[in-house]
Order: C-alpha cells, then sequence, then structure tokens
C-alpha cells in the first residue's frame, strides 16, 4: 500500500483475503456471522478496533499498523509519540515502528527531490542518524543489484 493518508481498512481487509485465497464459510465460522456481514466489514471504511484485531488474527497481518505508519508521516510536527518520561499507566512501547514501506517511501522522496533530507527530517521527525543510515542502506542495495 502506498498511500497511507486515505486509508479504507475494509478494502485492505479483502485484499488480504483474496491474496490468501480464505473461503467465505471460514470467514463466517470465525467471525461468527453471515456473508452480508463480512461483505459489509469488506466495503466498510472504517471497522471497531475488536472486528481489525480478529481479522488481523485470522489473517495474520497487524492492520494497526497501517495506523502507525499514517500517525508517523501525516501527525502534527510537535506531537511526540515517544515521551522521554513515561507519563500515565498506559505502555511506552519501544518497538521500531519504521516499516520497509514506510523506509521506501521516505528513500523513493528523497531519490526523486520530492523533499529534501532536511524537509523529511523536520516533517516527518525522524532523527538525522536514522535517515542518514537508511540512504546508506539504500544506496549499498541499489549498488549490489547493479552487478
Amino acid at each position: 500500500m502506498e498511500n497511507y493518508k486515505e486509508i479504507h481498512i475494509g478494502s485492505l481487509i479483502k485484499q488480504r483475503v483474496y491474496d490468501l485465497q480464505i473461503s467465505m464459510s471460514r470467514i463466517c465460522s470465525f467471525f461468527n456471522c453471515t456473508p452480508m456481514d463480512a461483505e459489509k466489514m469488506f466495503n466498510s471504511k472504517d471497522l471497531y478496533t475488536n472486528d481489525i484485531l480478529k481479522w488481523s488474527k485470522l489473517l495474520e497481518y497487524d492492520f494497526f499498523r497501517i495506523y502507525t505508519q499514517h500517525l508517523i508521516l501525516f501527525s502534527p510536527p510537535n506531537a511526540c509519540f515517544s515521551p522521554k518520561k513515561p507519563t500515565g499507566t498506559l505502555p511506552n512501547f519501544r518497538k521500531n515502528i519504521y516499516t520497509k514501506e514506510i523506509i521506501n517511501y521516505i528513500i523513493e522522496q528523497i531519490t526523486n527531490e520530492t523533499k529534501t533530507k532536511q524537509q523529511i527530517i523536520e516533517e516527518y521527525r525522524i532523527p538525522k542518524t536514522t535517515l542518514y543510515k537508511w540512504i546508506t542502506k539504500h544506496s549499498k542495495i541499489k549498488n549490489d543489484s547493479r552487478l
């Protein structure tokens, strides 16, 4: 998925079902629903988090990661998702949230000269060292593929 700005979760789930060739009877059994209910979910732009969690388990794909990528790319610059001091009682996750798709998207913007490195750092709040590591690794992969 290239466009993280507009998320239509139902169509993404439907695509994953198609890719895995999951039968409608298995889906209906898993969700305890009718085929009409499953089709409604496929046509839905938004779903309850509990339903997304079930789809993630059934289809072995983290659909929540799509929303995380949206937050990384389109949240306001002053928003901070990893505070220095944990606040509140919610867990503070340290797992890397930069997926291959995000890294490729960022590198593509630099390669196509859509954005400068400084714009990437400021707009997406990606640490400078992280960005330069990605660039180095990406150019290494390109050079290896030319051999």
